[in-house]
C-alpha cells in the first residue's frame, strides 16, 4: 500500500462518489461513511465487517 494515510483515501473516495452521482443527496457523511466501508472492505479481502455493522451504511 502507498503512504497515503487512510483518512486521505476516504476523503478521496468520498469525493468521487459525491462526484459521480447524478443526483447528489444526502450528507457529507453518508459519502464519507460509504467511502470509508469499501475502503475498509478492500483492504479486509472483502470480508464481512467484524463489527456486524452493514457496510453500505443501510439499517
Amino acid at each position: 500500500m502507498d503512504n497515503t494515510s487512510i483518512e486521505e483515501q476516504i476523503r478521496t473516495r468520498a469525493y468521487h462518489l459525491w462526484e459521480s452521482a447524478r443526483d447528489p443527496k444526502g450528507t457529507p457523511d453518508e459519502y464519507w461513511e460509504q467511502a470509508r466501508a469499501e475502503i475498509q472492505r478492500e483492504q479486509s479481502g472483502g470480508k464481512a465487517l467484524e463489527s456486524g455493522a452493514d457496510p453500505d451504511g443501510k439499517a
